[in-house]
C-alpha cells in the first residue's frame, strides 16, 4: 500500500465531485466518482470529448464487477483474475448504479484495473469507481 498525503487529497477531492489526473499502466486519465453523474459531466466537458464517447470505468477490486454489472458469467471473472491488474477493459451490460453519461446511453460499461499502485491506491481511498 502507497503512503501518500496526496492520494489523500485527490481521494477526497474525487468524493467532493471533482476531478483529479490519475496514472494508469498506459496513459495518464482524468477521472472522476464514475457514479456522480455531474462529476461526470465535467470530464466530457474539459476534455470537450464528445458525448457519444463513453468512459471507461476503474476499479480496484474484482468484486466491484458484480455492482456495476449484470454479470452472471463465470469466464468473465476467469478473464479478470488472470488479466487484472492491467490493460484489459471488459465491457459488460451495465447495472442501473452505473449513470448512463458514463456510458453514452449505451446498455453495457467499460470496466478495468489499472495495473498502476498509485491508481489502484487512490480507487481504494476513493471509495468509489474512477
Amino acid at each position: 500500500m502507497i503512503v501518500d498525503p496526496n492520494i489523500k487529497i485527490a481521494a477526497r477531492i474525487i468524493n467532493e465531485g471533482g476531478l483529479v489526473a490519475f496514472p494508469t499502466e498506459t496513459v495518464y486519465g482524468l477521472g472522476a466518482n464514475a457514479l456522480n453523474p455531474l462529476a461526470v459531466a465535467k470530464i466530457f466537458e474539459l476534455k470537450e470529448r464528445p458525448s457519444f464517447d463513453p468512459l471507461i470505468v476503474h476499479i480496484a477490486s474484482i468484486n466491484e464487477l458484480e455492482k456495476l454489472t449484470v454479470n452472471k458469467d463465470e469466464r468473465v471473472l476467469k478473464l479478470a483474475e488472470k488479466f487484472w491488474p492491467g490493460p484489459l477493459t471488459i465491457v459488460l451490460p451495465k447495472s442501473n448504479l452505473v449513470p448512463d453519461i458514463v456510458t453514452s446511453g449505451l446498455d453495457t460499461v467499460g470496466i478495468r484495473m489499472p495495473n498502476n499502485p498509485i491508481a489502484l491506491e487512490l480507487i481504494r481511498k476513493s471509495g468509489c469507481p474512477i
